[in-house]
């Protein structure tokens, strides 16, 4: 599969820092097993869409899941998380005053604006003079919102300038379906605004990244760059955290800690990355300075298992020695069971007990909460 140099889907970083996309040609393009489950999952939501919309005859239907569940990657829980997806089209889908126009896995081209520049969108749907983009993401470490999100637009951007000459478009709507996590956002715009976006903001800027023209910038957008590691921007900036201005007295204030810890969470990051990257280049052969890679602690294990295990009860060792009695958690015995007939049968058992205090940036959406007593808690212990 052919990947722009400006994707859409990095257009946050080329967008905040033009010449990145030139210098990330020096390192090699690289997946994980969590994309590869991505893709997987994207392949799922394809047919069920054309199944439940489109008309895709049951055979093939059925041929297409058979090869999809034969995949290793495959989980049942797939299943529920794409379900998901689909319910959410077909909810928006009836919400029309008449049947829209579904397109599904759609190759978009907005190379009049960004040079070579194309994507694929998952759906989109078109009626009542809207453009909905529907984008599934099956990933879960981080929430993706579709507010004012730059990968989403340029998917809009190509999909108006394809059907903006068969549909009549006043307004843009952009969703983003994160099931795993149970995030469903939303973002609407009207056309006029994606265009002067795409014309003052993204067209001077494709072409300066498209140059490998501009000035580095460091920031969140790095976290997907495959430079990032050796950036020397990223690096100026985390050492320039040391020069933090401390004010007189023994003990920092709140103030003070809240600052530190934005620049020391960024400065772990960045060590992580540094590190990661000096042991790949150790491992090359080449020479990092004050450092070199060696052997972690190893494990042992039995050439022959159940080989192991006979020869230690013939000589006397009990069975029951020599296993482990343990019981499934309840998230493992719901996915055996199957969500519903978990529900079902011991669905009045299950309770929810709150997790463990976390600190997180004031962004967040989780609600704030304090071991603080309040006036009406006091009273109510009084009583």
């Amino acid at each position: 599969m052919s990947h722009a140099l400006l994707s859409a889907s990095g257009a946050h970083r080329w967008l905040s820092c033009t010449p990145s996309a030139k210098l990330e040609e020096q390192f090699p393009d690289s997946t994980s097993t969590y994309a590869e489950e991505g893709t997987l999952a994207h392949e799922l939501c394809e047919i069920k869409v054309n199944k439940a919309l489109l008309g895709m005859p049951t055979k093939t239907y059925n041929s297409t899941l058979k090869k999809i569940k034969g995949n290793d990657l495959y989980q049942t829980e797939m299943d529920k998380y794409t379900d998901e997806y689909l319910d959410y089209i077909l909810e928006k889908v009836h919400s029309f005053d008449s049947p829209p126009t579904v397109i599904v896995e759609k190759k978009v081209d907005f190379s009049s604006y960004v040079p070579e520049g194309f994507g694929t969108a998952d759906c989109i749907i078109l009626g009542d003079g809207e453009l909905h983009i529907v984008d599934f993401k099956y990933g879960k470490g981080v929430e993706v919102s579709a507010e004012y999100n730059p990968q989403m637009m340029l998917y809009a951007l190509g999909a108006y300038l394809e059907y903006s000459f068969l549909f009549q478009i006043e307004a843009v709507k952009m969703t983003i379906v994160q099931p795993r996590i149970g995030n469903i956002s939303e973002y609407s715009m009207l056309v006029e605004d994606l265009l002067y976006w795409a014309g003052v903001t993204v067209k001077p800027r494709a072409q300066m990244a498209w140059n490998g023209e501009g000035d580095y910038v460091a920031g969140d957008h790095c976290k997907f760059c495959r430079a990032k590691a050796s950036c020397r921007e990223r690096a100026r900036k985390n050492l320039e955290a040391e020069k933090f201005e401390l004010k007189e007295g023994p003990l920092l204030s709140l103030e003070e800690i809240g600052e530190a810890l934005k620049k020391a969470i960024d400065l772990a990051k960045w060590a992580e990355d540094l590190k990661e990257y000096a042991l790949a280049e150790s491992l090359k052969g080449n020479d990092i300075p004050g450092w070199k890679a060696v052997e972690g602690r190893g494990s042992r294990n039995f050439t022959d298992n159940d080989l192991a295990i006979k020869k230690l009860k013939e000589a006397g060792i009990a069975e029951e020695l020599l296993y482990e009695r343990k019981q499934y958690t309840l998230a493992q015995i719901e996915k055996m069971v199957g969500t519903k007939e978990f529900k079902k049968i011991v669905g009045d058992l299950v309770v929810k007990n709150p997790g463990k205090p976390t600190l997180v940036v004031d962004t967040d959406k989780r609600e704030k909460i304090t071991n603080k007593v309040t006036a009406a808690e006091d009273f109510a212990d009084e009583i």
